[in-house]
């Protein structure tokens, strides 16, 4: 059996003349005698002291970048600046070696642009240990939100015939013979002749499905991939990402607000009480950036107030016809700053106006409601001004819309009449009609997309740099 300790918890220790045995990879080797070792459990690196005069020279020039090793030695207090114990090995056993000439990651600044074509060792930089032990931490912080609130976790199907949002941007799933493709006597493709004798897609929301199981276990969420094939190459799109929606019976958007509030406030604060260590770094780290912009486009706020100002301020919560009387009389508006002017009633929000709403005008978190129904989905509820619906979005410095939501539209005849607006068709959702059939209640839910999350709370500017493997237009690698 392996038997090793951890780095971080031999960082903490005061066990000074014991013995202790670590594994990891080579960050740096100095003089043949200084190793910096990093196995994963941190981002600290610890430093292992060779007697070169005594180890055979043949493994010294195996110890380099990048390479796997195993050293035991005593663990004393070390007489370095920068760390407090070190190791004093008494024999080093290379696992794995790596080339020193080929290994990429090599012990200097690298360009996130550079990191994401090696995004299979982007993990070992100090940056990305950091960044995806909050996305652990944000991960582990919902499941454990919804859990203690009596929700049950349900895995709705990755592969679907519905098309939730009715935008269409949808992969297909076939395993039809594109060179040999069946066709029906009108010359479209046959379906029927398809794996599951239908058109299929992969989903882009596991909502429609949510809503069933709220009819029957009153509050559920779900978190699971999502795709959209959407030809957009900007740095707060992917074509795979992760989707949390809730989905609550006997809720109306009141009770959508509130959820969604305590939710991101919870998750928030348990990724500061258990990484500061990464956020701390990922604050450092911004802060030098910010040092090279000019100073009219740099942030007011580090990463760490930006997260106390959510936690400390309540969300601001205003209409959509509010929001455009505000946006209409702006500076930027007025100036015509805005990229997209806002001119009238039912214009569809950009990022752009819905930071200026966070940032410069109420300089808090901010939830949006009452949408005009014609540029919202088919299930959110019709207002009795029957011109908008009971929607929300929740906003957020630097990322703007973090969540959207609504309460749903529980009146069959209402619903069915929304369908064919939006030439929705009733015969593809007949089991979603049933809901309202059988039993139908005020119900409400949201989707928040984890990834626009990690990147708020990681302070990263670069969707693709929050998940592991991007998937964009044009790739797939990895």
């Amino acid at each position: 059996m392996i038997k090793r300790q951890q780095i971080k918890d031999l960082l903490k220790s005061t066990d000074f003349n014991t013995e202790v045995t670590v594994m990891g990879w080579v960050r740096t080797f100095r003089n043949n005698q200084f190793i910096a070792l990093n196995d994963g459990s941190c981002m600290g690196n610890i430093q292992v002291v060779v007697d070169f005069n005594n180890t055979d020279e043949n493994l010294l020039k195996r110890i380099t970048t990048g390479a796997a090793i195993k050293a035991t030695g005593t663990l004393v207090e070390s007489l370095g600046k920068g760390q407090s114990v070190e190791i004093k090995a008494t024999a080093v056993e290379i696992l794995g070696d790596s080339d020193p000439e080929k290994f990429p990651l090599q012990p200097k600044k690298h360009s996130l642009e550079f990191l994401r074509e090696i995004a299979h060792l982007r993990f070992r930089t100090n940056t990305f240990n950091a960044v995806f032990k909050v996305r652990h931490a944000l991960s582990f912080a919902i499941h454990q939100f919804y859990n203690e609130r009596g929700f049950v976790y349900m895995h709705t199907p990755v592969i679907t015939a519905s098309d939730a949002e009715g935008a269409g941007e949808m992969f297909k799933v076939t395993t039809l013979d594109f060179d040999k493709t069946p066709r029906t006597d009108d010359g479209k493709v046959d379906f029927s002749e398809d794996f599951f004798g239908r058109a299929t897609n992969l989903t882009v929301s596991g909502q429609l499905e949510g809503e069933l199981a709220a009819m029957a276990f009153g509050k559920i969420y779900t978190f699971g991939p999502t795709f959209r094939a959407e030809n957009s190459n900007t740095t707060r799109h992917l074509a795979e990402f992760w989707m949390i929606e809730p989905e609550v019976a006997f809720a109306d958007l009141e009770n959508n607000m509130e959820l969604a509030e305590d939710m991101m406030k919870y998750v928030i604060s348990y990724a500061k009480e258990n990484c500061k260590e990464e956020l701390e770094f990922l604050n450092n780290r911004l802060l030098e950036e910010e040092k090279q912009k000019p100073q009219n486009e740099r942030s007011e706020l580090s990463l760490l107030e930006k997260l106390d100002f959510c936690l400390a301020n309540d969300f601001q919560r205003l209409t959509y016809t509010e929001a455009i009387d505000i946006l209409k009389a702006s500076k930027p508006n007025q100036k015509k700053q805005f990229k997209y002017l806002i001119d009238n009633w039912g214009a569809d929000l950009q990022s752009e106006h819905e930071r200026y709403l966070v940032e410069k005008h109420f300089k808090r978190p901010v939830i949006l409601t009452d949408y005009p129904k014609d540029i919202k989905s088919f299930y959110m509820r019709l207002n009795d001004d029957n011109k908008t619906v009971a929607a929300m979005d929740i906003l957020f410095p630097g990322i703007g819309e973090m969540i959207g939501g609504s309460q749903r539209e529980e009146r069959m005849d209402v619903l069915k009449q929304r369908m064919d607006e939006m030439g929705v068709p009733q015969e593809e959702l007949w089991w979603y009609l049933d809901t309202r059939r059988f039993g139908s209640a005020p119900h409400a839910g949201f989707g928040l997309g984890f990834e626009r999350l990690v990147l708020f709370v990681t302070g990263m500017t670069n969707i693709r740099d929050v998940i592991a493997f991007p998937r964009f237009p044009k790739s797939a690698e990895f």
